[in-house]
């Protein structure tokens, strides 16, 4: 299947990498590719320049958000939650007509320093507004719960634990699913919360997955939902 990627940080290469290793099709979507690829310095994550990446996947290539929206069957976006809607803007409405659109961003609000706030957050989310903005596009949200590292390798955290799943259309949900179980997530460890407003929900629990962070000093862990029905 022929995905695009939207994003290069951390997140969209960690997910890209796992879809080209998978024999799928992969692009990566950026704002402007020769600026991309012009830098030379870690990001503020510490990561390697986005050149370098490509360096190692070479079956994996970079284009515009545009481009990259056209070229993809199914959308992943992972760009920071702020400037999601801006990113899917520019990959345009047309492009993403009719496709399913993995969401796995969150709407991260830095203005106050850090630990960052949401925003929105409550009566809206993230999610909501891309599914809004689009309403051609099959807008599922899942993931967004968990390091990146684990969202495509579930066996870095011990034990049973879960990855939700929310969005409006049925059979978008089911095709999110089944590349959840290309990525090694037993069908029984996925909930699905229902439709598009589940998202709230999830992009809350980030508050808590940042602290959770700080007190354990490591990302690799993960929520268990007891008392879950397999197939929920």
């Amino acid at each position: 299947m022929r995905y695009a990627v939207l994003g290069t940080g951390i997140v969209g290469r960690t997910i890209a990498g796992k879809l080209a290793a998978l024999g799928h099709e992969v692009v990566v979507g950026t704002r402007d590719p020769q600026a991309t690829l012009a830098r030379t310095e870690p990001d503020a994550y510490g990561n390697p320049p986005i050149a370098e990446w490509l360096a190692q996947h070479t079956r994996v290539r970079l284009l515009c958000f545009a481009d990259a929206a056209a070229f993809g069957a199914a959308v992943v976006n992972t760009t920071a939650g702020a400037v999601s809607l801006q990113a899917l803007e520019a990959a345009g409405a047309d492009n993403l007509a009719g496709k399913v659109l993995l969401d796995i961003a969150n709407p991260l609000d830095f203005s106050q320093g850090m630990p960052p706030s949401l925003n929105p957050v409550g009566t809206d989310s993230l999610g909501e507004q891309i599914q809004r903005a689009f309403p051609a596009t099959k807008v599922v949200k899942t993931l967004n719960t968990m390091n990146a590292a684990v969202m495509v390798d579930p066996s870095r955290v011990a034990g049973e634990h879960n990855v939700f799943v929310c969005g409006d259309d049925t059979d978008a949900k089911k095709l999110v699913t089944e590349l959840l179980a290309e990525f090694g997530w037993p069908r029984q460890s996925v909930i699905d919360l229902g439709d598009i407003t589940g998202a709230r929900g999830t992009e809350m629990l980030l508050p808590v997955w940042l602290r959770l962070w700080g007190v354990l000093g490591h990302t690799d862990f993960n929520f268990q939902i007891q008392g879950a029905r397999p197939g929920a």
